[in-house]
């Protein structure tokens, strides 16, 4: 668990000291409260698990509230525990008191007050539980300090009862299987549509059998990374604002669209209604207010997405007369005129030469990110396993990628784990610098510096005439190099691309944390593009761009 004490929750962080002796569990000390979720968070993601975070009343429960968020938006089991004043001060505007329990309300699956020490081993037992199953999601519980203070006789909860709530999957009716079947045994321009709810439920085996059963491409969101092998001849990689060329010419001439775990975001759709126009759709996904909640699906399918392609599965066999080659044909002529493509200069860096480099040396590493340029072109030109792409897509939070690599490190410590951050993401949550020295954690960050908030500066240049109104963030950026050494971390800047393998194969090597400071070509921009209010095919910024007819 990962946490930061203060006065209303020092009775819980007594006792954790006590467990800690015993070796019960293990206590990660932060040096923010929101790096403690977003490590919890990180955590979760690497492992399936539900991941924990401590903070004290007022301030440093609120601190949680924007990884509370992120993980939210994400679907992210963790539960978090809050201390409160006590009880009988509650209202009153005691030192320290917020009402997290209210402002967290939006941003949580479930939520616990504690009004008796008796209900806390249903209380826990019912948040893991709750976390864990059907959608998941981070559940609150907030402790009072006279509560928490109390000695009682511990009875462990040993079944956990939720009238109106199993989180359990049920079989789906006959007739929308059908349905479904028929629909991928005619389609003649299937797109598999991959989104994070496959990662979450373990799905990247079923969805490999039914692409190649059916031999249907697959494409992924930002949070579907991983669920699918992409350098599987059958994978277009990922679409939407910055996604593939031929991912989003795929998604915008299939006659079949399958989404799988995904909620029709609106960076993967751009303009909503032109959203592959010509397709009939069957929406996999385990929570019922995502299915018809941005495009109305032809055949939908509520429940766990493994269960459910496992359904599909178990009702078909190999086919032999397959009407897919000629899709398959124009999806790897899309992929040979419009390649993403790694720019190399002769005096600078670019960022994506970066980047591929670290895909090329560690491409098994665990690998989280910051939000921005950076993180768009580690999805493209990164190609992970399974809950190996760790980054935060629905709420896009700047200040993620450090704190996560930690949860992640601290859940597989012999496994490389390596950050992808930016200059001004890093300096968002930097003190977290502390923590991995305190732990040893061989987080490798590396920081794409360009000297800018870098989506910021690309949406400046193309869509607001060059005003580059405060996100320059050139003046006041620190030597990150002696930074890392006040902290007692490896520090490293690299700027000569003749270096960059040697550079990049010292720092996998290196024991211990490192913190890398990659100096890149100041006004590199992140394409494909599809602005704002286009559809998908209208992206700028192709390699070769044509004239395509996607009939």
């Amino acid at each position: 668990m990962f946490g930061y004490p203060g006065g209303a929750i020092l009775p819980v962080y007594d006792e954790v000291y006590k467990a800690q002796a015993r070796g019960d569990l293990h206590h990660i000390l932060v040096r923010h409260e929101q790096g403690a979720a977003h490590a919890a968070d990180g955590y979760a993601r690497a492992t399936g698990q539900v991941g924990v975070c401590f903070a004290t009343s007022g301030p440093g429960a609120t601190n949680l509230v924007t990884g509370i968020a992120t993980a939210q938006m994400d679907s992210i089991p963790m539960v978090v525990i809050t201390g409160q004043v006590p009880s009988y001060v509650i209202g009153t505007d005691a030192f320290q008191e917020t009402d997290i329990w209210g402002i967290t309300l939006p941003i949580v699956k479930h939520s616990y007050v504690v009004r008796s020490p008796e209900e806390v081993s249903r209380i826990v037992a019912e948040s893991f539980f709750i976390a864990r199953t059907g959608r998941p999601g981070p559940v609150l519980i907030d402790i009072p300090k006279d509560i928490a203070q109390k000695e009682f006789e511990y009875l462990p909860c040993d079944r956990v009862e939720l009238p109106g709530y199993d989180g359990q999957n049920e079989p789906i009716p006959a007739d929308l299987l059908r349905r479904a079947i028929a629909l991928l045994r005619s389609a003649q321009r299937p797109l598999l549509y991959i989104g994070g709810g496959a990662i979450l439920s373990g799905a990247h085996q079923e969805i490999a059998k039914l692409a190649q059963r059916f031999q249907i491409p697959v494409t992924t969101t930002l949070m579907g990374k991983g669920a699918f092998d992409e350098n599987h001849f059958l994978s277009v990689g990922m679409l939407g604002m910055h996604g593939t060329a031929y991912a989003n010419f795929a998604v915008q001439g299939c006659d079949l669209l399958i989404a799988v775990g995904a909620r029709f975001d609106d960076r993967v759709t751009g303009k909503l209604d032109a959203f592959a126009p010509a397709a009939e759709v069957i929406h996999i996904d385990i929570d019922p207010a995502e299915v018809g909640k941005n495009r109305v699906p032809t055949v939908p399918l509520v429940g766990d997405v493994r269960h459910v392609l496992q359904e599909l599965l178990d009702a078909t066999s190999y086919e032999e007369e397959l009407l897919t080659r000629a899709w398959l044909e124009q999806i790897k002529e899309w992929k040979e005129d419009y390649p993403l493509q790694v720019p190399v200069y002769s005096d600078v860096l670019s960022p994506q030469q970066v980047i591929a480099e670290f895909a090329r040396q560690a491409p098994e590493a665990f690998y989280t990110t910051d939000v921005g340029q950076h993180q768009m072109w580690a999805a493209q030109f990164l190609k992970n396993g399974p809950r190996r792409w760790i980054s935060s897509a629905g709420l896009g939070t700047m200040g993620y990628g450090m704190p996560a690599a930690m949860g992640v490190k601290v859940a597989r410590p012999q496994d490389a784990v390596v950050c992808i951050s930016g200059d001004a993401s890093i300096q968002m949550n930097i003190q977290e610098l502390g923590t991995l020295a305190q732990y040893g954690l061989a987080v490798k960050v590396v920081i794409i510096n360009n000297g800018w908030q870098g989506m910021v500066r690309q949406w400046q240049e193309r869509f607001y005439d060059e005003r580059y109104s405060a996100s320059n963030m050139e003046a006041g950026m620190p030597d990150f190099v002696k930074l890392a050494a006040a902290f007692g971390i490896h520090g490293v800047q690299v700027s000569d691309p003749s270096s960059l393998g040697a550079a990049v194969a010292d720092i996998l090597a290196h024991p211990g944390p490192v913190l890398a400071d990659f100096l890149v070509r100041r006004d590199e921009n992140c394409y494909p593009m599809v602005p704002p209010g286009a559809s998908n095919s209208e992206m700028v910024g192709l390699p070769n761009p044509r004239q395509r007819s996607l009939a």
